[in-house]
């Protein structure tokens, strides 16, 4: 954990919202609250003379809105770690996407008007603090275990888990997989349902390869990337009368807090492709995909993880490396390559070239 305690700096214009912040915030040892603020500009004030560790930082505030002072903080080059407090509308959900792709470093859900005091401290709690100890929490183990060999084999399928920092790394990442990529790309990111519908579209924008969510019983075709929707579970199937993969939809149970789950989609990768399985775990916390990755070694297939470095958060990737499950770890711009090479050797040279 960073040394002392996390100092946070809370930025809303509702004073129901700094209070139960405040309430969840004092919960933990390990947080202190540095400050508070009502809007953009006197928060600007606020992370200079406060120095805080983290910013909670509300999206439609007077004076400047939570986007704008957000941007105002990376064009200053400030160090400050940002989580956005987000509604659960479209637009809420679009905004909040556009500042995970200026800098923001994670965001939470505000809990709707029908919550109580009560449901909402529980949900904040549950939601918020596992957040900030994530990006609190050295991601550089001193722990991991040697990489496994590499095993060659035809790749046929492509599968993605990624969770904290995920919208910014799939944008970094995906665009650089060529339009004739041969084999199809299935993610799992967890986002609730209205998040992973808006980031398809923004993938889609700026991708070579055609991105849409999946949709059950949908034929599973080269040429795409498909995300799956947020609060089900995604796994792969084989067609009952034709040839080919479809995609077949869990709804999630109780508990179940890894939404759509990275282990249920590599599993079913794993037993429905074997051996032409490559996974690749991006930047998340905790340890979903672990269990996925070890069904996709055992099925002879490939697993690729990004480094501490480029990770947001090291948690799902690190996790899978330190149970020795990981062929290679690798820095977020080399992956595509890495990829391109895997499923396309022929072409790997030029993209590694264009990516240089």
């Amino acid at each position: 954990m960073h040394s002392g305690r996390v100092r946070v700096l809370v930025v809303d214009d509702s004073l129901v919202m700094r209070s139960l912040l405040r309430i969840v915030l004092a919960s933990d040892p390990a947080i202190e609250l540095a400050g508070m603020a009502a809007d953009g500009l006197s928060a600007l004030d606020a992370v200079e003379r406060l120095k805080p560790d983290l910013v909670l930082l509300d999206i439609e505030m007077p004076r400047m809105n939570g986007l704008e002072m957000l941007t105002q903080l990376r064009q200053r080059r400030h160090p400050v770690k940002v989580i956005m407090c987000s509604t659960l509308t479209r637009r809420g959900a679009a905004i909040t996407l556009e500042a995970l792709a200026r800098g923001a470093n994670d965001y939470v859900a505000k809990p709707t008007a029908q919550h109580g005091t009560a449901d909402a401290v529980a949900s904040l709690t549950r939601e918020l603090l596992p957040r900030v100890r994530a990006l609190f929490t050295s991601g550089h183990s001193t722990a991991v275990r040697p990489q496994i060999g590499s095993r060659p084999g035809a790749v046929t399928m492509v599968v993605i888990g990624v969770s904290t920092g995920g919208p910014a790394a799939l944008e970094t990442f995906l665009p650089q997989l060529p339009a004739d990529f041969p084999v199809p790309v299935v993610i799992a990111q967890h986002m609730p349902r209205l998040f992973t519908s808006l980031l398809a579209e923004r993938l889609d924008r700026v991708c070579h390869l055609k991105v849409c969510e999946a949709m059950a019983g949908e034929r599973i075709a080269a040429g795409h990337i498909y995300l799956a929707q947020g609060d089900q579970h995604l796994q792969l199937t084989r067609a009952a009368f034709r040839h080919g993969l479809v995609f077949r939809m869990l709804p999630p149970v109780p508990g179940d807090f890894c939404r759509p789950s990275v282990d249920l989609l590599f599993r079913s990768a794993a037993e429905v492709c074997g051996e032409g399985v490559a996974g690749v775990v991006l930047t998340g916390m905790g340890t979903d995909g672990v269990q996925g990755c070890r069904a996709i070694c055992a099925s002879g297939g490939q697993v690729i993880v990004q480094d501490p470095e480029t990770s947001a958060v090291w948690g799902m990737p690190g996790a899978v490396a330190e149970a020795g499950l990981a062929h290679r770890i690798l820095p977020l711009h080399t992956m595509a390559a890495e990829l391109v090479r895997m499923c396309m050797p022929s072409s790997a040279f030029a993209v590694k070239k264009a990516s240089a």
